[in-house]
């Protein structure tokens, strides 16, 4: 800090003196009196000339009183000799103004080498206060860390298809070059895609803890910050550490935050975050040995440049756990636990519940046995803090045994419908059909037709089974008349190719006629999807298959 003092006084002192220069070059150029021959005469007699000197034309003396210049042709410079001493000098006005120039070029280049200096400490002082304020806030510390990760997917009941497909990214970290060398590139990002609390973070932790890799964790609000700029440094320098330490893994929970789509209300220092995000996975080389795995629970907000081939080009949906999952998870909770009762019996009532749910459970029901005074965990402890784990759920994950029945022939004729008509999915449960909403370029009609009949099945069954129409049809029939409004106002596929008031209304009750008529005649496969669905909560493609061809 000293030196950088020491220095500016310098810098300051040059440009000082070239200013004090320039002033007295100025003056002392300027501050000649012109004179006739009787003052020089006068000066001359009186001994009054100290020197002189001869500059081309004129002749300037120097007296006690000051400096005087005649014309040289006035004066008899052999009798000015004899006087004084006499120096010739071949002036030149022009080198003179060109060296006044030049000394105010150099005090200007001074003056700007010193000011791009203070600004550039100034930037630096600015930049060292906003890392300042971001340590004093814990957010976006320049210094980014990786962890190692404890988690084994062992640690991880249920979601095994969920195992399986990250299984591949797990080997890859662990023998890349078995991949490498067959010109197998994995993807770049995989993105993590299912509601809270099914374990998103834990099963990233997992992935890492299975490789034995570094693990980068960052939430995607981090890079959203307060100063321009700083998230996409804070992006940059995540990618250039998860780089050096290789193979490692990024994980973004909640990706939503910085990539969400770009669109009217604008943010440019979360759109300079994502492009950034965006460059940096491009610049992937593919044996980088770094995988993104993001995790979100708004798909639909996702920015469509982040999903497309090279970035996160593969998307693991993670669903909410069936009874058999949530009777895996109970287990893994209550290890180590007093207790005493059955654990099935605790899953089938817990329907709709998320592991992160379940834990709350099963640590508010140890916490109701020592309110009692007891030491054992029973089935009782649960069935009397369900109903407060369960606040602020929506009501109709809360099934009854009526509505399950209901909600399990409801499903099942989407299920079967689904097989039948052949859109594509991988497994339906009680509460969510995960259907694949597969973007063709080309679809038609009948294609689009066969999807409103898969979201009307539900109604249609309830109709033929109950001759009633219930309030978990909400979802399906707005999906349903969406499609029928895109197929009469922008394919044409209604009555004309100009829409007609009716249109949607006619595709929609022809859907429903041509669907009972289906499931009227399909009542034994059916009864069979049901049965399972309300005894696991959840059926597969091929065990649907497996059903169809023994009817048939």
């Amino acid at each position: 800090m000293q030196f950088l003092k020491s220095k500016k006084l310098m810098v300051s002192l040059m440009a000082l003196s070239v200013l004090v220069i320039l002033f007295l070059t100025i003056i002392l150029r300027d501050n000649v009196k012109i004179i006739d021959y009787n003052f020089y005469e006068a000066l001359l007699k009186t001994d009054s000339i100290k020197k002189a000197q001869i500059e081309s034309n004129d002749v300037i003396l120097y007296s006690i009183d000051g400096k005087y210049s005649i014309i040289k042709d006035a004066v008899d410079l052999k009798e000015l000799v004899k006087k004084v001493p006499v120096q010739s000098i071949e002036a030149n006005p022009f080198l003179e103004d060109l060296f006044v120039i030049a000394l105010f070029f150099v005090m200007i280049f001074v003056l700007v080498l010193y000011g791009r200096k203070k600004r550039e400490n100034d930037l630096k002082k600015e930049e060292e206060s906003k890392n300042r304020a971001y340590a004093n806030a814990g957010l976006g510390q320049s210094i980014i860390k990786s962890s190692k990760s404890k988690y084994k997917f062992s640690d991880i009941a249920g979601i095994s298809e969920v195992k399986e497909e990250l299984q591949e990214i797990v080997d890859f970290l662990k023998n890349s070059t078995k991949y490498t060398k067959m010109g197998i590139t994995l993807p770049r990002g995989v993105l993590l895609v299912g509601p809270p609390g099914v374990g998103k973070t834990l099963i990233a932790k997992a992935v890492a803890g299975e490789a034995n890799v570094p693990f980068f964790y960052q939430s995607g609000a981090s890079f959203v910050q307060i100063y321009v700029g700083m998230g996409a440094k804070r992006v940059r320098e995540l990618f250039s550490y998860a780089k050096a330490n290789a193979p490692s893994i990024i994980f973004i929970d909640e990706i939503d935050a910085v990539g969400k789509a770009r669109g009217d209300m604008r943010n440019d220092e979360r759109e300079s975050t994502l492009n950034e995000l965006l460059t940096q996975m491009d610049g992937f080389e593919d044996s980088s040995g770094v995988i993104v795995i993001g995790a979100t629970n708004k798909m639909d907000v996702i920015d469509e440049a982040l999903l497309r081939s090279g970035r996160f080009d593969r998307r693991i949906f993670i669903p909410m756990p069936d009874i058999l999952d949530r009777q895996k998870i109970l287990e893994v909770y209550l290890k180590g636990k007093p207790f005493d009762g059955d654990v099935k019996s605790i899953a089938k009532m817990s329907v709709g519940f998320s592991g992160a749910a379940l834990a709350t459970l099963v640590n508010e029901a140890a916490i109701n046995t020592l309110r009692k005074g007891r030491e054992i965990i029973t089935e009782d402890d649960f069935v009397a803090v369900r109903q407060k784990v369960l606040l602020g759920k929506r009501k109709v994950l809360n099934f009854s045994d009526t509505e399950k029945a209901i909600q399990s022939d409801y499903q099942a004729a989407k299920a079967l419908c689904a097989y039948w008509f052949e859109i594509d999915f991988e497994k339906i449960t009680i509460v969510n059909d995960r259907l694949k909403d597969v973007d063709f370029e080309i679809e038609s009609k009948t294609q689009m037709f066969s999807k409103i009949k898969v979201y009307l099945a539900g109604i249609a069954i309830t109709k033929i089974k109950y001759n009633e129409t219930f309030s978990n049809s909400t979802e399906d029939l707005l999906r349903a008349r969406e499609i029928a409004k895109n197929m009469s106002e922008l394919y044409g596929m209604g009555k004309g190719l100009v829409p007609y008031d009716d249109d949607v209304a006619t595709m929609l009750n022809e859907a429903k006629d041509e669907v009972e008529k289906f499931l009227l005649g399909m009542s034994t496969p059916l009864e069979k999807v049901s049965k399972i669905l309300f005894e696991n909560e959840s059926i597969s493609r091929d065990e649907i298959k497996k059903i169809v061809d023994e009817v048939f």
